[in-house]
């Protein structure tokens, strides 16, 4: 019998590393306060308790859409993780909302923003409850290496799922932005690196003696093992236009970021969480992408494009926008995730962040169409290059 390389066990060292070319701001940290972290952009507008008044009064007036989920929506498939590390090209599954499993084919195994239980809020017990089931738990995912984490909103940072990945891979490493580590020790967990925006790391996974015990047991001899190599990766924590909390307290205490991973000769933008422009309120039909209308756009994301670009696949935001004149400044529509997939010079994109939990008054199936109406105004095709997939389901690239 053969040795899988599922069979190795690998050791994951974080090696601080000289960051590669920033912006001239980026020394600046401009994004930090005196108690925490801010958007140092025109394009920011606070999105505040005012913000949560204005949506409930929208609900009792009547004027907010309510979303139907009762009907068929988002189709959910088993997902196929490959059962050993190779694999020739990059491949990312998505396990609905923002969590995403990326495949690189160095043989690293990385997991973005999992959230896999029925509901994102405190205990599992209050926040949206899903419309559509999760495809997996975090024991039915064969390898785990890294966590990655945008920031701490319920919908992004899960306990019960991350405690439950630390169980059952206790070699994964977590990365997440500064501020957050705390909560992971409180959580019982160490394997924990936080990073700053611009900050970057290089990570080195080694096959472990187990390898040649693995191989002896399995009736081979070790002269036969297959040739197993170290896997590097370089990570860069990169900044989004959002906010933090998980209480009433914390507000924006802890950063939010999105990431970049290189590996194997493939690199992954993941977005995470983020707005793009303030829109102001409009009249009702009102397209706030016309030409007429100059709201300032985030420059983060060219800046990400011009340094640490371009990306083979990026994972970016498509839904949680509605209405426009609220949500607009922490979470872009479609039309902005184009915005963004093209300052960030991916080559392909996915769409997450919809299709889980009505966090939103959008129906719940409108992100995609209105993807589809973006790209044709940007002048790219509706199908092949920013897509959207089921809940479980992979693309190659």
């Amino acid at each position: 019998m053969g040795v899988t390389t599922t069979e190795i066990l690998y050791a994951l060292s974080v090696a601080t590393t000289s960051n590669r070319p920033a912006p001239e701001d980026a020394t600046q940290k401009s994004h930090h306060t005196t108690s925490g972290f801010r958007n140092p952009w025109d394009s920011w507008r606070d999105v505040g308790l005012s913000s949560v008044f204005e949506v409930m009064k929208r609900r009792l007036n009547g004027t907010g859409n309510i979303p139907n989920t009762s009907g068929p929506t988002v189709p959910v498939r088993k997902p196929e993780f490959l059962p050993t590390r190779e694999t020739a090209k990059l491949r990312a599954t998505w396990l609905g909302h923002a969590a995403y499993y990326a495949e690189f084919p160095s043989g690293l195994r990385v997991l973005f923003d999992p959230v896999l239980e029925e509901r994102c809020g405190p205990y599992n017990l209050l926040g949206p409850k899903r419309f559509t089931d999760a495809p997996c738990q975090p024991n039915d995912i064969p390898l785990i290496d890294a966590v990655v984490i945008s920031h701490n909103h319920y919908d992004h940072l899960s306990y019960h799922t991350v405690t439950a990945i630390a169980k059952k891979h206790p070699n994964c490493h977590f990365f997440v932005p500064l501020g957050n580590k705390a909560w992971f020790k409180s959580c019982g967990i160490e394997k924990v690196t936080e990073l700053d925006w611009w900050d970057e790391r290089d990570i080195t996974l080694v096959p472990t003696t187990e390898k040649e015990m693995s191989v002896e047991a399995a009736g081979e001899e070790s002269s036969k093992s297959v040739d197993i190599k170290d896997i590097t990766a370089r990570i860069s924590c990169l900044p989004c236009q959002h906010v933090s909390a998980r209480g009433p307290f914390d507000r924006n205490k802890t950063l939010w970021c999105s990431w970049a991973l290189e590996s194997g000769g493939k690199k992954l933008y993941f977005a995470g969480d983020t707005g793009y422009r303030p829109v102001s309120k409009l009249p009702e039909g009102e397209d706030d992408h016309d030409a007429k209308h100059d709201f300032p756009v985030c420059p983060a994301f060219k800046q990400v494009g011009e340094f640490r670009g371009p990306f083979d696949l990026g994972l970016i935001p498509i839904g949680a926008y509605a209405p426009r004149h609220v949500w607009s400044p922490a979470h872009g529509d479609p039309h902005d995730a184009v915005s963004i997939f093209q300052d960030t010079k991916c080559k392909n994109a996915l769409g997450i962040h919809w299709g889980t939990w009505v966090l939103t008054e959008e129906d719940v199936l409108e992100p995609p169409e209105k993807l589809k109406v973006a790209l044709k105004k940007f002048g790219l095709p509706e199908k092949g290059v920013f897509d959207v997939v089921d809940i479980g389901e992979s693309r190659e690239y």
